[in-house]
């Protein structure tokens, strides 16, 4: 499927690329959500039936929309998708829309910075080139310190840490926004 809010579809840097988000991985990115729970802002283990539902109905309906919430895509290496991400929580008034990425669980530990780098590389040219937003963002849980250096490398400032802002694994935890401005 393709998105009408977007004129291109397919952005590639090297043998990586994203797609508007593919039905056939939706089983792959339902098992890395479930292993990544941990800083992931879902409360429960997702199943099957609710990963098709949630494809069926709420990823279906975002290819027609003008001005979609969300715009998500598979992360691909060579036509396989290793991950899937998109812009989030879009403000099409204010132009900003927040990062979401994760990649298959087996690469996190030797290939994560890699990964986001080019991801982030990507998904700056849909939200800049493509959809003229003013401004992009990550917003996580203040777990993953391998983010905050990927993050970095792909040229996003520290915006803001917002101090015990989640109740997460029985204690309140920071939250850390890291954001880049269309210049």
């Amino acid at each position: 499927m393709n998105y009408k809010c977007l004129g291109q579809q397919q952005y590639a840097k090297d043998e990586f690329s994203l797609v508007p988000l593919r039905n056939e991985d939706k089983l792959d990115i339902m098992n890395w959500r479930n292993e990544q729970i941990y800083h992931l802002r879902q409360q429960k283990p997702l199943t099957e039936e609710e990963q098709t539902k949630y494809f069926d109905t709420v990823v279906a309906g975002l290819f027609d929309m003008e001005q979609p919430v969300q715009v998500l895509f598979s992360y691909l290496q060579n036509g396989t998708c290793i991950g899937y991400g998109g812009l989030v929580h879009i403000n099409w008034k204010d132009k900003y829309a927040e990062i979401s990425f994760i990649i298959d669980t087996t690469l996190e530990k030797d290939f994560f910075e890699f990964h986001w780098v080019t991801y982030l590389s990507l998904i700056e040219e849909v939200a800049f080139k493509e959809l003229k937003l003013h401004k992009i963002f990550t917003y996580a849980f203040d777990l993953r310190p391998k983010l905050y250096k990927a993050v970095a490398a792909a040229g996003f400032e520290l915006e803001a840490r917002l101090k015990e802002h989640c109740f997460f694994g029985g204690k309140f935890i920071d939250v850390v926004v890291h954001s880049k401005i269309n210049r």
